[in-house]
């Protein structure tokens, strides 16, 4: 039998038309977390196909939010470039926004709880203090020192300050902001890492982690001392080279540890030169090694000596004064393992540390799995007294809340903000609302719902919908500090 190309394209057109014929015979139906499903329905079995309606929807974005997103991307764009150029520069002078090249109407404003003055105040006077010490906890959206690095820049520029703050001994992402490397024999333990068995004592500290050098034991005694060998362990610091100026500068190091059984000797040496040595307290408590210095050291190595080692919650890297800020990064948390740990032990850490304000970060890793606003409403209750009982456990720090990003999901095809989403943002803001804590929505500063599509297309975003490129970071970074610093320079 012989095709001639007529039949052929007779043939595919035929193909096309049975198949789009079908898009009207299939069905949609919702589920509980607000998402469709389209096709055919026979008991249980779902077979997967597109109604007529979506098959012919105008897939093209609203071009009058686009321009909106556009405007706003723009401007924040060059005042990124502009401060960008300072990264090599620690003793330039900080750059105060140019208002008269953004629209700041556009700028998507914190929320504050009701007495909003009080709030304020309360942030200038701990920004303007000699030590104010900033605790950013967040998930994976942190990590590398992401926004939290952009912000203590920034905040150092205005207000003093430098160094990188908390760092942990062992790393699991790039830290671009301080240059610290261990030796083999370390290893890490989180308590939000819950492919982890769990330390009982769930003394993990103020940052929720520790490492350690040997192996853990429940009881220590005499006999178990006697057979063990001593064992050596070291940390090098370094002054990173890509990062902030000012994040390359600090002389107030802090070695903070807790658990300690049995005696630990500690050696501190700059450039091959001893410049302390220390015994560790074995009380088992928590505890602070401070080694403050003149100058940044250029090479700091830390050697420790020990047949049990203690747990380390990780090194401060701070300067003298002004604003420290510690970026806490837990890959998969949604910021509802705080009271679970132990509350002397956390307690204890933040009497030293002394946070004057905490930024809270959560809620994009629970999307993908509320099923419905029960499970929103539940979420947030638990949240709520999460961060309550962190905030107890300090001098009455200010507290704001960073809410999710936009999130997209594929379904039917298309990438679509999670049905849930703006009702969990919603609510997360209603809870901080009554609860003294400030808000600021990053969905709404992204552009709302489907945002995420456009700061994808534009390379602002990943490929996975759900986190920030470095360029991307940069500007959510700027939208946020902006909508604070209008708030602190308005002296009404």
């Amino acid at each position: 039998m012989r095709y001639s190309p007529f039949k052929i394209l007779l043939y595919l057109v035929a193909t096309l038309l049975v198949l789009l014929g079908v898009t009207y015979l299939s069905t949609s139906r919702q589920l509980d977390n607000g998402m469709t499903q389209e096709g055919f329905f026979v008991g249980d079995t779902h077979i997967k196909y597109p109604t007529h309606e979506s098959f012919l929807e105008d897939q093209r974005h609203d071009p009058y939010k686009i321009k909106s997103l556009d405007s706003i991307v723009d401007n924040i764009e060059g005042l990124v470039k502009d401060l960008d150029k300072d990264i090599s520069e620690p003793t330039s002078i900080p750059q105060i926004p140019d208002f008269t090249k953004i629209d700041t109407s556009k700028v998507q404003r914190i929320n504050y709880p009701k007495d909003r003055s009080a709030f304020i105040a309360q942030l200038k006077e701990s920004l303007n203090s000699d030590q104010c010490r900033i605790i950013h906890y967040g998930d994976s959206q942190l990590e590398g020192d992401r926004i939290s690095g952009y912000l203590r820049n920034r905040l150092q520029g205005l207000y003093g300050g430098t160094g990188p703050g908390f760092i942990p001994i062992v790393q699991v992402y790039d830290q671009i902001s301080a240059n610290v490397t261990h030796s083999d024999n370390w290893t890490r333990h989180a308590y939000f890492d819950p492919t982890q068995e769990k330390f009982p004592h769930k003394k993990y500290g103020a940052y929720s982690s520790l490492s350690r050098f040997t192996e853990a034991y429940e009881t220590v005694d005499s006999l178990l001392l006697d057979s063990l060998k001593i064992k050596k362990a070291s940390i090098t610091i370094g002054i990173p080279t890509k990062s902030y100026g000012k994040l390359r500068t600090f002389n107030t190091i802090g070695l903070h540890y807790g658990n300690a059984l049995a005696p630990t000797s500690v050696k501190v040496y700059n450039d091959g030169q001893l410049i302390t040595s220390e015994i560790l307290i074995a009380d088992g408590a928590y505890h602070k090694l401070a080694i403050n210095l003149a100058d940044t050291p250029s090479h700091l190595k830390i050697e420790l000596e020990s047949k049990i080692s203690p747990d380390f919650y990780g090194l401060t890297l701070d300067g003298k004064s002004g604003i420290s800020l510690d970026n806490v990064a837990m890959r998969g948390s949604s910021g509802t393992i705080f009271a679970g740990t132990n509350a002397g032990n956390f307690q204890k850490m933040y009497q030293q540390l002394q946070p004057k304000i905490l930024i809270f970060q959560y809620g994009g890793n629970s999307v993908p799995y509320i099923k419905d606003s029960l499970e929103v409403k539940e979420y947030a209750s638990y949240l709520k007294n999460h961060i309550n009982w962190v905030k107890r456990k300090s001098n009455n720090a200010n507290v704001i809340f960073i809410g999710p990003s936009d999130m997209t999901t594929n379904e039917n095809g298309k990438m679509k903000t999670y049905p849930l989403l703006p009702y969990l943002n919603n609510t997360l803001q209603q809870m901080c609302t009554e609860n003294g804590i400030a808000f600021w929505s990053m969905f709404d500063a992204m552009g709302g719902k489907n945002s995420m599509q456009h700061w994808v297309d534009q390379g602002l975003a990943a490929n996975d919908y759900t986190h920030f490129s470095p360029s991307g970071t940069k500007i959510i970074s700027e939208l946020f500090f902006l909508s604070l610093y209008l708030d602190l320079k308005n002296k009404k």
